[in-house]
């Protein structure tokens, strides 16, 4: 298992980009006898509204782009899954974490 810190996160979701505000975020990716997954860790968002606007939808299917904090670019998909209540994320990987 591998964490890094990430600089900055930006989410395409039904044709609009946004760049996601944080205290803090990690991508961790596991790997286990030839098969990867990844997931990423985000806490004290302050988009109160995106938050609310995942929790609400059945919709939860992203884009994203990413920068960690070594500099290492990273794009993928994945499923966005908000935590309202204590201003937090995690987006559950779906398929390659190209940069990686």
């Amino acid at each position: 298992m591998e964490t890094y810190s990430i600089a900055e996160l930006s989410i395409h979701y039904q044709d609009v980009t946004t760049k996601l505000i944080y205290k803090s975020a990690h991508l961790v990716v596991v790997a286990d006898t030839g098969y990867k997954l990844w997931y990423i860790e985000l806490d004290g968002m302050t988009q109160a509204s995106l938050l609310h606007q995942f929790n609400e939808s059945e919709d939860i299917g992203v884009s994203l782009t990413g920068i960690t904090g070594g500099g290492k670019p990273f794009m993928a998909s994945g499923y966005f899954h908000p935590n309202v209540q204590h201003h937090a994320a995690n987006i559950r990987g779906d398929g390659e974490l190209v940069g990686f």
